[in-house]
C-alpha cells in the first residue's frame, strides 16, 4: 500500500523552530504523520534519524542516558522519545552546554510534558508542536482562510459569490474516513475499518503500557468506546463509571491516559462576569471521527441514516479541523464552549487575544434564526469584542444573519 506524503501545512512552523530552538518536540497521536514529516525535514536539512520503536536503540538509550546522547551527532532527530523519559535530563545537559538552535528534533506519541521524569524541564529549551491527523484543506493542498475571516468578519455574502457545493451522504463519508494517512489511504470502507480496529488494539496494548502500569487493560477498549458514544457532550465521569464496576477516581485516571495518547480531549467552559447561570463542565471530544466511527460500529450509510449521530460527530469533526486550523494561525487561539442552565449555548468559541467568535453547527440543509440564539446571547455578552457568529449548515451560500452573524456551508472547511 502506498502512503500518499502530504504537504503538512505545520512543515512551515517546524522550519521557524528550528532557526532559534535548540529542541522542538513534535507531539501527537501515533500515526497522525509524526515520523514521516520529522523524516523529511531530516533529509533536507541533515540530522541523524533514530527510532525507539527500534527495541536496541531503546535498550542502549535506557542503559546509558548520558553516554547515548554524547554519543550523537550535533544534528539529531530522536523518534518516540516517550519509550526513554530517561533521556530528558541527559538532553537538558547536553543543550546548556551548546544552546545552538535546531540540535534535536523529537517526537512523541503521548503528552512527555504530563510524564512525572520531565518534572525539570526543557522549559526555555524546547518549543511543542502539536501535530494532528491530516485536515481537509492538507488533503486538498489549499490553505485555510476561515480562521482570519472569522475574525474579520470578512465573509462574501450576496449574488456575486459562487455557491459552495452540498454535501449530502458525502458529509458522513467524510465523517468516517477520518484524518490519519494510513487510513484514508485503504481502497475501501471495509478497510479503512479494519485498520482503524487495528490502530485501537495496538494504541492501547503498547503506547499505553510505555507510560502507565495499568492494571485493567481490557476495559481501555470499552471505555474509549463509551467515550466515543459521548463525544462533543458534556464531561461526566460518574456516568461513565456507572458502566464499569470501578471507582470514579479510576475511571478520570482512565480518561487521562487516553487524554495523555492524544485520543480524547476536554474542551472548557467560557466564562464571563456578564452572564449568570453558566454550566462549567467540558465537553469531551474524541481526536478523530473516523476511529469513533469505527468504535461506535457505523459506517458512512448507517451514519447517514441516523441524524442524531451525524450531529454529534460533525460537531467534533468540525471542531477537530477548526483545532488543526488554530496550529497553523499566526495568532495563539484558545477553544472553548458556552452553556447555560437555560439549554442556551454556543458549540465552539474561539478567542484571538480580546477577541472572540463563535461557532454553531447544524448538519441539516436549512437555517433559521432561532439557530443563532446562542450566538446573539453571546454578542451582547461580549459587545466589541464579538468579532462574529457562524452557524455552519449543509448549504450552499454565505448568508448574513445580521450585524456580524453568518450561515457558512461546511462545505467552506471541505475544498
Amino acid at each position: 500500500m502506498n502512503i500518499t506524503l502530504y504537504n503538512r501545512f505545520t512543515e512551515a512552523t517546524l522550519h521557524e523552530a528550528l532557526q532559534d530552538t535548540p529542541v522542538v518536540l513534535i507531539h501527537g497521536s501515533r500515526q497522525c504523520g509524526k515520523t514521516t514529516l520529522t523524516q523529511l525535514i531530516g533529509r533536507q536539512l541533515g540530522y541523524h534519524y533514530i527510532s525507539f520503536d527500534d527495541d536496541n536503540q531503546l535498550q542502549a538509550a535506557k542503559a546509558d542516558p548520558v553516554g547515548f546522547i554524547q554519543s550523537l551527532p550535533e544534528k539529531t532527530i530522536l523518534d518516540e522519545i516517550q519509550r526513554t523519559p530517561e533521556l530528558f535530563t541527559s538532553i537538558k545537559a547536553s543543550v546548556d552546554q551548546n544552546r545552538k538552535p535546531g540540535r534535536f528534533i523529537l517526537t512523541g506519541s503521548a503528552n512527555v510534558l504530563l510524564l512525572p521524569q520531565l518534572a525539570d524541564s526543557l522549559a526555555g529549551r524546547m518549543e511543542i508542536i502539536h501535530l494532528r491527523p491530516l485536515a481537509h484543506c492538507e488533503i486538498a493542498n489549499q490553505q485555510p482562510t476561515f480562521i482570519e475571516q472569522v475574525f474579520n468578519a470578512g465573509f462574501c455574502t450576496g449574488s456575486n459569490q459562487n455557491p459552495y457545493p452540498r454535501l449530502g451522504e458525502s458529509l458522513a463519508e467524510c465523517i468516517c474516513q477520518g484524518g490519519y494517512p494510513a487510513a484514508i489511504a485503504r481502497s475501501t470502507a471495509k478497510r479503512r475499518t479494519a485498520w482503524y480496529k487495528d490502530y485501537i488494539t495496538t494504541i492501547i496494548q503498547r503506547d499505553v503500557q510505555d507510560i502507565s502500569s495499568i492494571k485493567n487493560l481490557d476495559i481501555l477498549p470499552k471505555l474509549l468506546a463509551l467515550a466515543a458514544s459521548q463525544t462533543a457532550r458534556l464531561f461526566n465521569a460518574a456516568d461513565l463509571a456507572s458502566r464499569f464496576s470501578i471507582s470514579r477516581p479510576t475511571i478520570r485516571e482512565y480518561l487521562a491516559l487516553l487524554e495523555q495518547i492524544f485520543l480524547i480531549e476536554q474542551l472548557q467552559p467560557w466564562h464571563s462576569n456578564r452572564l449568570s447561570r453558566l454550566i462549567k463542565t467540558p465537553k469531551m471530544h474524541l481526536a478523530d471521527t473516523g476511529l469513533a466511527c469505527t468504535l461506535l460500529g457505523v459506517n458512512s450509510k448507517t451514519l447517514w441514516q441516523d441524524k442524531a449521530l451525524l450531529s454529534q460527530l460533525l460537531e467534533t469533526f468540525i471542531y477537530q479541523e477548526l483545532r488543526k486550523y488554530a496550529d497553523w494561525h499566526d495568532e495563539p487561539l484558545a477553544f472553548y464552549h458556552f452553556r447555560n442552565k437555560d439549554k442556551v449555548e454556543v458549540d465552539i468559541i474561539i478567542e484571538q487575544g480580546r477577541e472572540l467568535a463563535g461557532i454553531e453547527i447544524k448538519a441539516s440543509a436549512t437555517v433559521t434564526q432561532s439557530d443563532f440564539k446562542g450566538l446573539n446571547k453571546l454578542k451582547e455578552a461580549c459587545g466589541e469584542h464579538f468579532a462574529a457568529g457562524v452557524v455552519f449548515y449543509d448549504g450552499e451560500n454565505i448568508l448574513p444573519f445580521g450585524e456580524r452573524l453568518f450561515a457558512v456551508p461546511i462545505s467552506v472547511l471541505t475544498p
